[in-house]
C-alpha cells in the first residue's frame, strides 16, 4: 500500500479541539520524559553523591526501565479498560512522587526506590497518549500524530539536557530535582480539569471485561497478530542505541573515552535530541503518505546506526574526530523516530478495543533492549577497566537479534495487513446508507 490509508467510517473528526485535548496528554508525557532522562545529565553527579561504580550507576536506569517495560502490558490493559484520563492522572502522581523522592534521597537504596516509582508513572504516559491520538484524530493521521508525540517527548529530553543540567550545577542536587517536580503537579491539574478520553459522539462500543479471562484474551489476541510482534521487534531494534546514549552512558563515553569537556559532551547530547526532532517530522510525513516506507526506514536506520558505531569504536586514534562524533549523534537522532514505526505495524493489526494492549506489547521492545544494553555496558566497563570500545560492542549483539526477528516476521505481517484492509473495504461497501 503506497499511499496513506483513506478516512475510515466512524473516524474522529480531528480539528482544533482534538489538538487542544491531545496537547494536554502530550504535556504529561513531556514532563515524564524530563524526569526519565534527568539521570542522563546527572550520572557523574549521582556516582559521586551515592559513592557507586559503573555497574551500580547503571542499576538506576536498569531498574527504572525494568519497571517501565514490565508495566507496559498492564498499562495497555488499563488504558483499554479505564480510559486515558484516569491512567494519565495516576501516572502523573507516581512520576512526580518519584522525582521528589530522588531529590531528597539520602542513600543509594532510597534513590533506587524513587527511580522505580518514577518508572512506574512514566510507563503510564506514552501508551495513553497514543490511545488519545487514535480517539481524537482520523486514522490516516495516525503515523504523523504518533511521530509528533515522540517529537514532543524528545523536547522533554532537550529540557533535561539544557535546563536541568544547568539547574543541577547551579543550585545543587536537591533544589534542581525538587524544583522540577513542580511541573508534574501542573500537568496533573491540567489533566484533571480539561482532558477528555474521546470526542462526543465517538464513544467506544461497550466491551465486556471478565477479569483474568479478559486479560488473557486481550494479550493472546494481540500477540497472535504478526503485526504486533513485528512492531515490537522494530521498536526493540531501533530505539535502544539512542536511549542508552541519552539515558546514561553518552556523557561518560564522550567525557571519559573521547576526552571532551562536559559542556562539549552536553552539546553533542543536545544534537541527538535536535536530530531526533527533525527526523521525526520527516519520518511522520513520509509514512503518512507512503505506508510501505515503514520497513525500509526502520532497516535503514538500523544499518546506519551500526555503521556509525563501528566506525567510532574502531577508530585507530586515541579519540574519534569531532566530525565523526557529530555524524554519530545525528544518526542516533533517527533511532527514536524509527522506533515509532513499530506502532505503525501494530496499530492496523488490532481493532480499537485492543489498541492499548498492542501498544504496550510494542513499547516493551525498545525498553527491554535498552535495559539489557545498559546492564551489559556497565558490567563490561567494570570488567575491562573502562574500555568503552568493548563495552559499547553490546549494541551490535542486540541489533543482530532484533534484525533476525524483523526479517522473519515481515512477510507474514504484510500479508495479514493486506487481508484486514481488504476485509474492511468489503465491510464498508456493504454498510447500508443511513
Amino acid at each position: 500500500m503506497s499511499r496513506a490509508m483513506t478516512t475510515l467510517p466512524g473516524d474522529p473528526p480531528g480539528g482544533r479541539r482534538a489538538v487542544a485535548v491531545w496537547s494536554i496528554g502530550v504535556a504529561v508525557y513531556f514532563v515524564a520524559v524530563i524526569f526519565r532522562t534527568s539521570l542522563g545529565v546527572a550520572g557523574l553527579d549521582a556516582a559521586d553523591r551515592f559513592h557507586v561504580n559503573a555497574s551500580a550507576l547503571s542499576t538506576f536506569s536498569i531498574l527504572q526501565l525494568l519497571v517501565y517495560a514490565g508495566m507496559q502490558i498492564p498499562v495497555g490493559l488499563l488504558v483499554d479498560r479505564l480510559g486515558t484520563k484516569k491512567v494519565l492522572c495516576l501516572g502523573a502522581v507516581l512520576f512526580t512522587a518519584g522525582q521528589l523522592g530522588f531529590a531528597f534521597s539520602p542513600s543509594y537504596g532510597t534513590a533506587l526506590a524513587s527511580r522505580a516509582l518514577l518508572g512506574c508513572g512514566d510507563a503510564m504516559t506514552f501508551i495513553s497518549v497514543l490511545r488519545l491520538g487514535t480517539r481524537w484524530f482520523p486514522a490516516r493521521r495516525g503515523p504523523f500524530v504518533a511521530q509528533l508525540a515522540g517529537l514532543v517527548g524528545m523536547a522533554g529530553n532537550l529540557v533535561s539536557t539544557l535546563v536541568l543540567a544547568r539547574l543541577l550545577h547551579g543550585l545543587g542536587w536537591t533544589p534542581a530535582f525538587a524544583g522540577s517536580a513542580v511541573a508534574g503537579a501542573v500537568v496533573l491539574v491540567l489533566t484533571l480539569l480539561f482532558l477528555k478520553d474521546h470526542p462526543e459522539g465517538h464513544e467506544p462500543e461497550p466491551f465486556p471485561h471478565q477479569g483474568a479471562a479478559y486479560v488473557r484474551r486481550q494479550i493472546a489476541e494481540a500477540w497472535r497478530e504478526p503485526g504486533t510482534r513485528l512492531g515490537m521487534w522494530v521498536h526493540f531494534t531501533t530505539q535502544f542505541p539512542a536511549m542508552v546514549f541519552l539515558l546514561l552512558w553518552g556523557l561518560p563515553f564522550l567525557v571519559q573515552a573521547q576526552g571532551l569537556s562536559r559542556a562539549g559532551a552536553g552539546e553533542l547530547l543536545t544534537l541527538v535530541v535536535l536530530s531526533n526532532m527533525v527526523i521525526g517530522l520527516v519520518y511522520g510525513q513520509v509514512v503518512a503518505r507512503h505506508h510501505a516506507a515503514r520497513l525500509p526506514l526502520a532497516l535503514g536506520t538500523v544499518a546506519a546506526t551500526a555503521v556509525m558505531w563501528a566506525l567510532t569504536l574502531a577508530w585507530p586514534g586515541a579519540h574519534a574526530p569531532m566530525a565523526l562524533l557529530v555524524v554519530l549523534c545525528v544518526v542516533l537522532g533517527a533511532c527514536g523516530p524509527a522506533s515509532m514505526l513499530g506502532f505503525d505495524f501494530a496499530r492496523p493489526a488490532n481493532p480499537p478495543e485492543r489498541q492499548g494492549t498492542a501498544s504496550g506489547i510494542t513499547n516493551m521492545g525498545g525498553f527491554i533492549a535498552s535495559m539489557t544494553t545498559l546492564f551489559a555496558i556497565g558490567v563490561l566497563l567494570d570488567a575491562t577497566g573502562d574500555d568503552y570500545s568493548v563495552a559499547f560492542s553490546a549494541v551490535f549483539a542486540l541489533q543482530a537479534l532484533g534484525l533476525t526477528q524483523i526479517l522473519r516476521l515481515r512477510t507474514r505481517a504484510a500479508r495479514r495487513e493486506r487481508e484486514r484492509l481488504v476485509a474492511s473495504r468489503v465491510e464498508t461497501v456493504h454498510v447500508p446508507a443511513a
